[in-house]
């Protein structure tokens, strides 16, 4: 088994030689804050909502990046091994990483922050027998379980600060709450008949489970599975046959499948435009209002009504331009 500390000893040398180990190692300078390393966007801004100036964030994977392939890097290593504490999603989300990650954890301060969930809440999947759908995220008020779980996570490796964790957390779930709320509102206005979400692959059943959407992805939970000749031919089917008019690309996965659907279908006789770019695995840039946790679902919620017939405001629901 491995600590993290032995993790550093063993790379800390080549991170070094490659010039990297000063960025990876340096704090914010005060000596106060809790250094956290994150795999994910979205677990990212929970750490800052909940631990607000308590915290210094690193963020492994950044926008466009697919969680389910990420591998780690020499210097994804030594910022691990350096860590006070880190917290990664679980549930198979971190394919890749997910061995390495429970090596690491061995004093308790290496947290799978999604594994705490209720099985009850969670999606299984055919394809991944005993494993859930890790896209919980899609879901507010299942994601806001999370949150409390990442508070937990601040509170037991900082507990001198535990009241202001307590509070901030308080303040984000009701964030959360107005944002269920308001999901809950435009997307009940997309008539019934079009209530069909089709994307690259299987990232939005808890968002189809909680709003009444049929979701079909091209490709698996996991963007690792193969879309074949026939898969394809067989949503071109269900375009047709539904009369399906508008389909959506993802920012971290490739939109090579669903040009392809749009072509097969024009080939028949039947337009199918994009409806518009969803954020499935990864948030948008940092330090715009979609490199955040509310602004990615308030952004995937509204072009999904806007595109399905729904009726949502052009601006979201914070009334910001959907382009900010």
């Amino acid at each position: 088994m491995l600590t993290r500390r032995t993790v550093f000893g063993l790379v800390a040398g080549v991170a070094m030689a490659a010039g990297m180990a000063g960025t990876a190692l340096a704090s914010d300078g005060t000596g106060e804050r809790i250094e956290v390393v994150v795999t994910t966007g979205m677990i990212g801004d929970a750490v800052r909502e909940v631990g607000g100036d308590h915290v210094a964030v690193t963020t492994l994977m950044g926008p466009g990046v697919d969680p389910h392939a990420y591998r780690q890097t020499r210097s994804d290593i030594v910022r691990l091994a350096n860590a006070d504490l880190v917290l990664w999603h679980g549930l198979y989300l971190e394919a890749q990483l997910e061995e390495f990650l429970r090596e690491l954890d061995v004093e308790g301060d290496v947290v799978a922050v999604a594994e705490g969930l209720p099985h009850n809440l969670l999606i299984g999947h055919d394809d991944y027998e005993g494993r859930f759908d890790p896209h919980v995220w899609m879901n507010p008020n299942l994601w806001a379980r999370v949150v409390l779980e990442v508070r937990d996570a601040l509170i037991a490796e900082d507990p001198a600060n535990e009241a202001d964790y307590r509070a901030n957390a308080t303040a984000h779930l009701d964030e959360l709450s107005a944002l269920a709320t308001y999901a809950t509102r435009v997307l009940s206005s997309v008539p019934a008949e079009s209530r069909v979400l089709l994307t690259a692959h299987d990232a939005f059943n808890y968002f189809g489970s909680a709003y009444g959407f049929e979701v079909v992805g091209i490709q698996g939970i996991s963007t690792e599975s193969e879309a074949g000749l026939a898969r394809i031919a067989e949503l071109v089917d269900l375009l047709v046959e539904r009369d399906i008019r508008a389909v959506f690309v993802e920012t971290s996965v490739s939109d090579r499948n669903i040009r392809a659907l749009i072509e097969g279908a024009a080939a028949r006789g039947h337009e199918v435009e994009i409806g518009g770019e969803l954020f499935s695995d990864a948030m948008g840039e940092p330090g715009t209002y979609r490199g955040t946790y509310l602004g990615m679902i308030d952004h995937n919620t509204t072009t999904i009504a806007r595109a399905l017939g729904g009726d949502a405001p052009e601006g979201g629901m914070t009334g910001r331009l959907l382009g900010s």
